[in-house]
């Protein structure tokens, strides 16, 4: 009965977890739902990121 415990913290751990993320995309949308203008830059932001990381996958092949 020991693993009950553990697997206990796991769910635990994962709720949490699931919880933060929804309080931080809650935030974020809030805050660009507010200020068009930084939408524009979170997207090109992650456009600059997705470009970077086909480059690095390129490298590494």
């Amino acid at each position: 009965m020991a693993n009950s415990g553990n697997m206990m913290n796991v769910v635990k751990g994962v709720a949490g977890g699931m919880l933060a993320g929804m309080a931080v995309g809650y935030a974020g949308k809030k805050m660009l739902d507010e200020k068009p203008k930084m939408k524009k830059k979170a997207n090109k932001a992650l456009q600059a990121f997705g470009e970077m990381i086909d480059t690095a996958s390129i490298m590494f092949r």
